[in-house]
């Protein structure tokens, strides 16, 4: 009975509502004028999203909108902090593979020598040793376009060269004088963030973690093993340059050195609820001594594996200031492919101190923050580095430490502006130091080949005057000003660096940084300390 009768006033009540909606939509403002009804309603909808609305509209040319929309995201972040950004669709997919650790290529190093694209090196393994390319080959064409003369570019032949896993792609190869066409199947390629790790003296391991990605714990734990397997008792952990990454990478790899439950960081904000990251598990290395190396560009999840180490006095931090980076982003993505990194928390290490810099003077300020550093001496002498006495803190045996920005160092060592000379600074400029050591390397291969590995290399080979002389030759030649009156510290450093990029060529960063660290006071200073501990 009751169905038959919401049978019969089923469509008058239709009738009702149709007639209600039709009063309502000629009451709507804009109804009577002509206007387009964007949404069902305006009350909803931001001022902002009007006026982009009414510009898409009525505005009088055409317009860019994806162009005004970005300018008008990138206006409202920069009333924020220094770190909330937007990243356009163009750029997401580097920003990502950059922290995911892999993306899909052909597997080779270059460099753009005279409008030319140079292989420095091949990725062990990747599609281009199997494919047969050799460090040396110079690429002329990439398929049919030709990128050898005609002004070509970093970013123009990586997106070239670059590729879908399993797409194939030609790429006619200089060498010897012979132009050689490769095809190449892209692959997946690995982008390493542990740079090196090699026993830096008796009993003592080495491992410098260049950013924190989605694979820099397993390649922690690789290194490690492979360390201790070596006889490590002690490990130096480099994170100079450092600027972070990934939370749970350098979380993970803080449980590795710390003991039992110690709380590493907390995160908390407005509409983030507190959130404690502590030691979950027995680690590979919590009894070893330990240093861990920082400058100013040692940032984020840096800060945050310094920081703890320093909290739990596990270790010592040895080098410069931090940079000061203590804000969380979250990651969101947008519907026109971009996505926005927001601010959503602050970092607390264990005793309550935040890492953060202030931000209160505006991004110009922020931005300026290191050269003003290095301006009034902080990077050369540690007593102009200004703590602030209102955010002491103590360590759990009580050494007292600092908020306000940044881990200051236990043990500081200066800046060594010295190695910025004139001359030193033109070469590093006009890369010439690397040029000529490609150059050098892919003519005399065979004078190389006594060294079996980098630590071989490192300790046996000397830079020979016949050698740095052909150096100052083509340096002069690359209209290098000065080359006629390097003195005797910059002529150290010319070999130190020509040694270093030389090891680069055949064993890549790991043979680099072992050659490098030979000279470099920061790490002779780390093997001090822990010589005497």
């Amino acid at each position: 009975m009751s169905n038959r009768k919401l049978n019969v006033f089923l469509p008058l009540l239709f009738a009702i509502v149709l007639a209600l909606g039709m009063y309502l939509g000629h009451k709507m403002p804009g109804a009577n004028t002509g206007a387009q009804t964007l949404l069902f309603s305006r009350a909803g909808r931001a001022p902002l999203q009007e006026v982009m609305d009414l510009l898409k509209i009525k505005y009088v040319d055409t317009l860019q909108v994806a162009d005004l929309q970005q300018e008008a995201i990138e206006g409202l972040l920069s009333h924020l902090d220094p770190h909330s950004i937007y990243i356009p669709p163009s750029n997401l997919q580097t920003v990502n593979e950059d922290l995911e650790g892999h993306f899909s290529g052909i597997g080779v190093e270059f460099n753009i020598i005279a409008d030319t694209v140079n292989v420095v090196s091949v990725v062990p393994g990747g599609p281009s040793e199997t494919a047969g390319v050799q460090s040396g080959d110079k690429i002329i064409k990439v398929n049919d376009s030709l990128v050898a003369g005609n002004s070509i570019s970093g970013d123009k032949i990586r997106k070239m060269l670059r590729g879908p896993k399993d797409s194939k792609v030609t790429v006619t190869m200089l060498r010897q004088q012979k132009m050689v066409p490769v095809q190449i199947i892209r692959g997946d390629i690995p982008l390493y963030s542990i740079d090196a790790s090699y026993i830096a003296a008796p009993g003592v391991g080495y491992i410098k973690i260049s950013k924190f990605s989605g694979t820099t714990y397993q390649e922690f734990m690789d290194a490690l093993r492979k360390l201790t397997k070596a006889g490590m008792t002690k490990l130096v952990i480099d994170l100079r340059q450092n600027p972070g990454g990934y939370l749970d990478a350098a979380t993970r790899i803080a449980d590795e050195l710390l003991d039992d439950n110690k709380l590493i960081v907390y995160t908390k904000g407005k509409s983030y609820p507190r959130s404690d990251y502590r030691c979950e598990k027995p680690g590979l290395f919590e009894k070893g001594e330990l240093a861990v190396l920082t400058d100013e560009g040692s940032a984020s999840a840096s800060e945050i594996l310094a920081g703890a180490i320093q909290e739990w006095d596990r270790g010592t931090i040895i080098g410069r200031r931090t940079f000061g980076k203590g804000l969380v982003q979250e990651q969101f993505d947008l519907s026109n492919g971009g996505a926005l990194r927001l601010t959503v928390a602050r970092y607390y290490l264990n005793s309550g101190r935040s890492i953060q810099k202030s931000y209160a003077n505006g991004r110009e300020a922020y931005d300026e923050d290191i050269l003003n550093r290095f301006n009034h001496g902080e990077f050369v002498n540690r007593d102009s580095i200004r703590p602030n006495d209102t955010l002491q803190f103590k360590t759990a045996s009580g050494r007292v430490v600092y908020g306000g920005g940044g881990i200051t160092p236990d043990v500081f060592i200066p800046f060594d502006t010295s190695r910025f000379s004139n001359v030193l600074t033109n070469m590093y400029s006009r890369s010439t130091f690397s040029n000529f050591a490609y150059q050098y390397y892919t003519s005399h291969k065979d004078e190389f080949k006594q060294y079996k590995d980098a630590t071989q290399f490192s300790n046996q080979y000397h830079v020979s005057n016949e050698l740095y002389n052909a150096y100052k030759a083509f340096a002069a030649k690359d209209s290098v000003r000065g080359v006629e009156s390097i003195n005797a510290h910059d002529e150290t450093e010319i070999r130190t660096r020509l040694k270093a990029l030389l090891a680069r060529q055949m064993w890549s960063y790991a043979g680099f940084y072992e050659s490098l660290n030979k000279e470099d006071d920061m790490m002779k200073k780390a093997l001090q300390v822990l010589e005497k501990k």
